[in-house]
């Protein structure tokens, strides 16, 4: 995304990015950037919080107004959750979690199969 970004500002069209990889960000340099602490994924906030989506979007929104230089940064103050632990969980596969995973992996796979079959999903 960050690319594609600076490719767009290149092009005169202005960009602001919302994400949760700081430093990847930062590292291919975009004009604009409302960081979120949250998992990858996930960087307008918990699914279903459309309070706290909006409030993130806002701030994306506000911040083409207020970007005074290039590489501006901007921190929201939301958290994930008020217990930090969720870092140490985030994908965290339980041995008790393998068998059922699986079986869900098999059934996603068997319907992609049919669906192929029946020419609604493109050939893999």
């Amino acid at each position: 995304m960050s690319l594609v970004a600076r490719h767009l500002e290149e092009a005169g069209i202005p960009t602001v990015i919302l994400g949760s990889a700081l430093d990847i960000v930062e590292h291919c340099g975009v004009p604009r950037f409302v960081f979120t602490d949250f998992p990858l994924g996930n960087p307008c906030g918990r699914p279903y919080d459309a309070d706290m989506q909006r409030a993130v979007v806002a701030t994306g929104l506000g911040l083409f107004e207020s970007a005074s230089s290039p590489g501006t940064v901007v921190r929201t103050p939301y958290r994930w959750s008020a217990d930090e632990g969720w870092r140490d969980r985030y994908m965290e596969i339980r041995p008790e979690d393998v068998a059922r995973l699986a079986a869900m992996g098999a059934e996603r796979r068997a319907f992609r199969q049919e669906m192929r079959e029946q020419g609604r999903v493109r050939a893999e």
